[in-house]
């Protein structure tokens, strides 16, 4: 049972609890403090004790960070810290109790302002996920990101659409092998398009990952090349895999392995001359670009022959299950969503091809 008592020109509610009374106050009426204080007395009915001490958003998602975020790569929790700052600049310490559906929504059309729909959407998909936990817990009573609109200045084509096609992938392919001799980076991207690997995963591979017998690579880690302090974990547990290759691009390691010089940690694409340890990713791209504009191909990124990659499996109808896990998606659903362009193409040849099937089945 509550109590109501006025506090000078506010008032004051007190729900018996165990093992103290909960007291709050700064109420402008007698019926906000009431509503208040049903809501409290719902909450221990159901064993939830609330919080009514205040803590600022950035606070309570920095404890989260270290709580639920233990097993993710260095590059990932940077991404993570990088959402961190931006809660500390716009909210400057607001209490997590205190942020309405409005406030987030403004928050994130503010920050869409200056940032393309896709950065907005991963910022957003950061914050829900830590209040849905504060839910969980107690903290929060109602999820003010549920329904958020999401959007975005104008930006340039998504990461996923640069990628070649199969005519250019052709001559990048052909072009790479003419190239090897020339620098380790050859090979790198010679990989990157034959395996579909993330960059911090193919610095990461030792010679011990190539398995010679089987055609098959096994990615189990990654190598920070943006500190160079060394292996950390994959992005994800379905990160490690083991993938088969084709015979061509295993025969064109084997024979380098023969004359690679040896380091001390056995990897793949040491670079002495750096403090990176490894090749470095800006240099990789120079010599993509460069190999590119030869060739009179427009220019993509390293991690664009990823995206390559999967590309051309998906229009060689290879399934998107053996697609999601051989990239080592999350889920399917990464898979669905980084690709969405490719799937709405092949969905309009499918059903031109359904309406086909059923229009040579009756005139038969």
């Amino acid at each position: 049972m509550a109590s109501f008592q006025k506090r000078g020109n506010t008032w004051q509610y007190t729900v018996s609890a165990k093992p103290k009374p909960i007291r709050k106050g700064g109420f402008r009426t007698k019926k906000e403090a009431q509503v208040a204080a049903a809501e409290v007395e719902a909450d221990l009915q159901k064993g939830i004790l609330p919080h009514l001490k205040m803590e600022p958003i950035d606070e309570y998602f920095e404890k989260w960070l270290k709580v639920y975020k233990t097993d993710i790569s260095q590059i990932t929790l940077r991404r993570y810290k990088n959402t961190l700052q931006t809660l500390k600049d716009h909210f400057e310490g607001k209490p997590i109790q205190s942020i309405s559906k409005r406030d987030y929504q403004q928050f994130l059309n503010e920050y869409a302002k200056t940032h393309a729909k896709e950065s907005t959407r991963k910022l957003n998909v950061h914050i829900r996920s830590c209040i849905k936990d504060a839910i969980d817990e107690g903290i929060l009573r109602t999820d003010f990101t549920r329904g958020a609109i999401v959007t975005g200045n104008v930006e340039a084509k998504r990461p996923e659409e640069k990628h070649l096609n199969y005519d250019e992938s052709q001559k990048l392919i052909n072009e790479l092998y003419n190239r090897l001799d020339r620098s380790l980076g050859y090979y790198l991207l010679l990989l990157g398009i034959t395996s579909g690997m993330r960059f911090a995963e193919m610095v990461g591979l030792t010679r011990k990952d190539f398995n010679f017998k089987t055609n098959e690579i096994t990615i189990n880690k990654t190598w920070d090349y943006k500190t160079g302090t060394g292996f950390t974990k994959t992005k994800n547990d379905p990160s490690n895999r083991i993938i088969k290759m084709d015979d061509d691009t295993m025969n064109a390691f084997k024979d380098l392995f023969k004359k690679l010089p040896s380091n001390i940690h056995g990897l793949v694409f040491f670079s002495p001359g750096n403090n990176k340890n490894v090749l470095t990713n800006e240099n990789v791209n120079k010599i993509l670009k460069r190999t590119l504009t030869d060739l009179k191909i427009n220019p993509i990124s390293v991690h664009g022959l990823r995206h390559t990659h999967a590309s051309i499996l998906l229009y060689r109808k290879i399934s998107i299950y053996y697609v999601s896990e051989r990239l080592g998606h999350a889920s399917i659903d990464t898979t669905q969503r980084h690709y969405a362009h490719v799937i709405k193409e092949l969905r309009e040849e499918d059903t031109n091809n359904t309406i086909t099937i059923f229009k040579n089945i009756r005139a038969c």
